[in-house]
């Protein structure tokens, strides 16, 4: 490919290049005829600017990275489709990355990034991160850094919130109103912030309508369509069947109804599940989950805008956390039949 420069478009005109870099720059010590005559040439010969030496006279790279765990889950790709409209408005290209719940991935594409030397990162950590104490010596440089959704609380940094705890206790109020007595929880990792939220909100739920809840109640169990399987074969080889389940997310939900439908149970009339997060898979599965939604777009238009005040206004910023709510979708899978 042949790249036009300036230099080729001064030749061609028998000006000098300083007068062809006026005209680009739209600066008042140029004829407008000139100008015009320049910017029509440019057009024609097919010049497109360098957006390195741009990037390199502003000193900054106009490309922001952005960590995901894993593109499985719907809420992730639309949490990025957020992040982009708002950078892209703004002029800043994106990288994307996935660390597929695996925390050396996760830093090896942190460090990529910053090799690209992008302006700043978003980053949502995967369920077994171990990779807080970097992040913390990075943000003590002065790198910007923006965390959502998956977060340690002991990083000082902005981030992106939802209102766990509150919706899980909305989630699991909606299975004890349908009659539901004896409710498991299939936690999430413990590591991260929203599993005990989650968690919570399932025991003041419990604890406001004077309903007990027991060890067995509680089950560690991820993320994954297949721990959510792993833990429903636990539950039905143990013999003692719930009357209903909340899930962390709709994966694990999601594995767990495949389970007790293949055992030939029947949802909901056998056993209730409500999901967390509102996962596409989880409106067309048979039946319709219920389920939490999370405002993905906005919890990535959030992210971007305090990234971008970060980058911009470096001697004044302050760390930012922002927590969005949501809303309960009620579906087939836990309304009393």
């Amino acid at each position: 490919m042949i790249y036009i420069t300036i230099k080729d478009i001064a030749k061609k005109l028998n000006i000098s290049i300083a007068t062809v870099s006026r005209a680009f720059n739209d600066k008042s010590d140029i004829k407008l005829d000139t100008k015009n005559l320049i910017l029509k040439t440019a057009k024609e010969m097919g010049y497109r600017p360098n957006p390195m030496a741009k990037k390199l006279m502003q000193k900054r790279s106009l490309t922001i990275g952005i960590v995901v765990p894993e593109f499985l889950n719907s809420f992730f790709p639309q949490v990025i489709i957020g992040a982009q409209e708002i950078l892209f408005e703004k002029g800043y290209q994106v990288l994307i990355t996935q660390s597929n719940e695996n925390f050396d991935t996760e830093l090896k594409n942190v460090k990529a990034l910053e090799d690209s030397m992008v302006d700043g990162i978003i980053i949502s950590q995967c369920s077994e991160t171990k990779n807080s104490i970097y992040y913390q010596n990075l943000i003590n440089s002065g790198f910007p850094i923006v965390f959502f959704n998956r977060v340690c609380n002991e990083i000082t940094s902005s981030k992106i919130l939802f209102n766990d705890y509150k919706w899980a206790m909305f989630a699991t109020e909606h299975l004890i109103n349908q009659g539901y007595k004896n409710i498991y929880h299939l936690k999430g990792k413990e590591s991260l912030s929203l599993t005990n939220d989650r968690m919570n909100g399932f025991l003041d739920a419990h604890a406001k309508h004077k309903l007990t809840v027991t060890k067995e109640q509680i089950m560690p169990t991820g993320f994954s369509i297949e721990d959510g399987k792993r833990v429903a074969y636990e539950i039905i080889d143990s013999g003692k069947i719930p009357d209903a389940i909340f899930a962390s997310n709709d994966p694990a939900a999601i594995g767990a109804m495949q389970v007790f439908k293949k055992r030939g149970f029947k949802i909901p009339e056998d056993i209730a599940f409500v999901g967390f997060t509102e996962s596409k898979m989880g409106a067309i599965i048979d039946p319709p989950l219920t389920s939490v939604l999370q405002p993905a777009l906005e919890i990535g238009r959030e992210a971007a805008k305090i990234l971008i005040d970060q980058i911009e206004n470096p001697s004044t910023f302050k760390p930012q956390t922002i927590v969005l709510n949501g809303q309960l979708n009620i579906r087939e899978s836990s309304i009393r039949v």
